[in-house]
């Protein structure tokens, strides 16, 4: 009996000891892998482009399968793209040639209604002109076109390539509606980032016609060129910044970081017009020459949208891509729509996402980087079939990027309801929550407290043997 007795406490002793040691490794790795401690890694398509240079690479994107290609020129670099995982194709033109195409094409005369952009796929640089464009200017396009070689695909269009700031919307100016994208901030106040093209500086925006107290003004931003603008929330204003953009329908999508789009990727667009939509990122660093006047470096996409529908968000896997440009078509026929990369915006603003990395106010995110390849599902995606969120008449805002209520001023409808529990993400309720959260430290703390309990016995079993004489 006595040895029996010896050996279970041993026993016991032992396994309170690997407990703890199991624990704490199980601790470090959950703190480790916790939000923010590190951006996500770079895309093997762009890693591969910057490390094979642009003479012997035409892009990367996403192919059908998920799986990510690397246009190469040579056979060198294709077998270095096969050995990273990636697919390699063989083309005729590297990205210097397409840039080089890009760049005579910038230096013709002007022509109002075309467009332009790079399609890695089929190793071209295409060129689309709307309705607008007469013949002549279109055979004089072409004619640059024939200059630069094989390299440029020269295309009609259907529809007119338009900003899309007249329509239905949530925030108002005199000069017309525009949709919000995300709330920002510089560490001190807070903002909202929209389209360029909304409104110069000095515009003055309400959360409905009519409203006497002005949702906020525009302090900065740049169109053409670039197309972002930043809008001060007035002071007078009560407002929550919020880190979810609505998309209709009472849910949220809560925005972790910035990033920048992949090609290929899908992505989802929410405006106040027409709600919530998706397609595909078809071109980067597309120009378009609006009539208002030439805007470069935006995402080409399939994603349709309509009058009202500027400068709301585009993202995807919670990370915020951009903000609605212009386009042509429309959401029943379908069309292409131009976004503004958000990351440069912000860079050249000197603000960065509410919620995310450096924001005393709220939990960090994950920060800026790359959007993650083969990302198919919106992060609380909406259910199947409904990619078309309902419009929003008037101002209703469905499809109101950032979900803050326009700055608390007024009830924008399903702006609110994004809202998703954002503020339970914060502050000692939120810290309490990760340390009992199956996908966080608890696991570890569990396993660290019943080793100690462990311990605990062993050592009383021992104490009770040399109290009763009996071990």
């Amino acid at each position: 009996m006595r040895h029996a007795r010896r050996t279970a406490r041993r026993i016991t002793r032992l396994a309170a000891v690997g407990g703890l040691l199991c624990g704490s490794l199980l601790v470090t790795r959950a703190i480790a892998n916790e939000p923010g401690t590190s951006a996500p890694p770079v895309p093997v398509g762009e890693r591969l482009v910057a490390q094979l240079g642009a003479a012997r690479t035409a892009g990367s994107w996403l192919g059908a399968d998920g799986r990510t290609v690397v246009a190469v020129t040579d056979a060198g670099a294709a077998a270095d793209v096969r050995r990273a995982g990636a697919r390699a194709e063989v083309v005729r033109h590297s990205m210097r040639d397409l840039r080089s195409a890009a760049a005579t094409l910038r230096a013709a005369p002007r022509v109002s209604g075309t467009a332009w952009s790079m399609d890695y796929g089929s190793n071209e640089v295409v060129v689309r002109a709307d309705s607008t464009v007469s013949a002549g200017d279109w055979s004089r396009l072409a004619g640059v076109a024939r200059t630069i070689g094989a390299s440029v695909r020269m295309e009609r269009t259907r529809g007119t390539f338009t900003t899309r700031v007249d329509g239905a919307s949530p925030i108002f100016a005199s000069g017309g509606r525009c949709s919000a994208g995300f709330d920002v901030t510089d560490g001190r106040d807070a903002f909202l980032l929209t389209a360029g093209h909304c409104g110069p500086v000095g515009t003055t925006w309400f959360a409905r016609p009519g409203d006497a107290t002005a949702l906020g003004t525009t302090v900065s931003g740049t169109f053409p060129g670039n197309d972002f603008s930043l809008v001060r929330y007035d002071d007078g204003v009560p407002r929550a910044p919020s880190d979810v953009v609505a998309i209709g329908g009472g849910r949220g999508v809560r925005i972790t970081g910035a990033a920048d789009p992949v090609v290929g990727q899908r992505v989802f667009r929410s405006g106040s017009t027409t709600g919530l939509h998706s397609g595909r990122v078809t071109g980067l660093n597309a120009t378009v020459n609006y009539p208002e006047g030439t805007v470069t470096g935006l995402v080409q996409t399939t994603v349709c949208a309509e009058p009202g529908d500027s400068g709301g968000p585009l993202f995807a896997d919670g990370l915020a891509l951009g903000l609605t440009s212009g386009g042509n078509g429309n959401c029943d026929a379908g069309g292409t729509t131009f976004f503004q990369p958000v990351a440069p915006a912000m860079t050249a603003l000197g603000v960065r996402l509410t919620g995310t990395s450096g924001d005393d106010d709220a939990e960090a995110g994950a920060g800026s980087g790359q959007a993650r390849p083969g990302g198919d599902v919106a992060p609380s995606a909406p259910p199947a079939g409904s990619e078309a969120g309902a419009p929003g008449g008037g101002g209703t805002g469905t499809g109101v990027g950032t979900g803050t209520n326009m700055g608390g001023a007024t009830d924008t409808g399903d702006g609110t309801a994004s809202g998703t529990g954002t503020g339970a993400d914060t502050g000692p309720v939120a810290a309490i929550s990760r340390i009992v959260s199956t996908r966080s430290v608890g696991p570890g703390l569990l396993v660290i407290g019943g080793s100690l309990i462990a311990l605990v016995a062993a050592r009383s079993m021992r104490s009770s043997r040399r109290g009763r004489g009996a071990w």
